[in-house]
């Protein structure tokens, strides 16, 4: 496996869990919203399925879109809110959230060395839509979590 790929991919997956500890300890700022702003980075990755060097079958691209899915449960069940003294919504600590991320990165890293015979754009595009289908539902699913526990702290301070 290329030693590049590997060393890019900790630091990345270091600097979300870092961004993740750090995020615990600030209050999430108005009405969660923002948690939805990362899919706007993902609109990109659409461009690939019209890319003419990007050649899968269907089925193939709903089993990635499927296998994204799947990886999303865990951190849907780990990422949770909650109201602390000060009445601010703060993202709950979650040691599960950091064990259940770190074993996707894992689980990628392994995959990538058992798919590396397939051509380069097919394994960045099924990589890419891998990751679209974890991260979407991930991020629905955390804001409509905010959104129940910022209505129920609203109908409590009124």
């Amino acid at each position: 496996m290329n030693p590049q790929v590997i060393t890019i991919v900790i630091v990345i997956a270091g600097l979300v869990i870092w961004r993740r500890r750090n995020s615990m300890y600030r209050p999430i700022k108005g009405n969660g919203r923002r948690i939805l702003i990362p899919l706007l980075f993902l609109l990109p990755a659409f461009s690939l399925l019209f890319n003419p060097e990007f050649k899968l079958p269907v089925s193939e691209l709903v089993a990635a879109l499927g296998a994204g899915l799947v990886l999303s449960i865990p951190l849907i069940l780990t990422t949770n809110y909650e109201v602390r003294e000060d009445g601010q919504i703060y993202a709950k600590k979650s040691t599960g959230f950091m064990i259940s991320f770190v074993g996707l990165v894992l689980l990628r890293l392994v995959a990538l060395d058992y798919l590396s015979d397939l051509d380069p754009n097919e394994l960045s595009g099924i990589f890419i839509l891998v990751a679209v289908g974890y991260v979407i539902p991930w991020r629905i699913a955390s804001y409509i979590k905010f959104r129940t526990v910022y209505m129920g702290n609203k109908q409590v301070s009124e």
